[in-house]
């Protein structure tokens, strides 16, 4: 079954008990598995985004080119609040 260019594929839930690994490996290459019941989607399996990387003190060491001699100043805006 296709839809939008993605490539679905629509199981019931015995089917996708028997060949799990097999459509988790789909799922893995992009495809959406749907798990239905009595014809009526239940669920989608796809795969989870990857967690962002750890953040590295200092990375942005270089892109900071210069900063604003009133940097620190309150914002104008703000004076009640200080």
């Amino acid at each position: 079954m296709k839809r939008k260019g993605f490539l679905m594929e629509q199981l019931n839930i015995a089917d996708a008990r028997a060949h799990f690994s097999e459509i988790v490996r789909k799922a893995l290459r992009g495809e959406e598995i749907v798990i239905a019941k009595n014809s009526k989607p239940l669920l989608k399996l796809v795969p989870i985004q990857a967690p962002p990387s750890d953040r590295v003190p200092g990375s942005a060491k270089s892109l900071i080119l210069s900063v604003s001699p009133d940097f620190e100043s309150p914002l104008a805006d703000f004076h009640e609040y200080v």
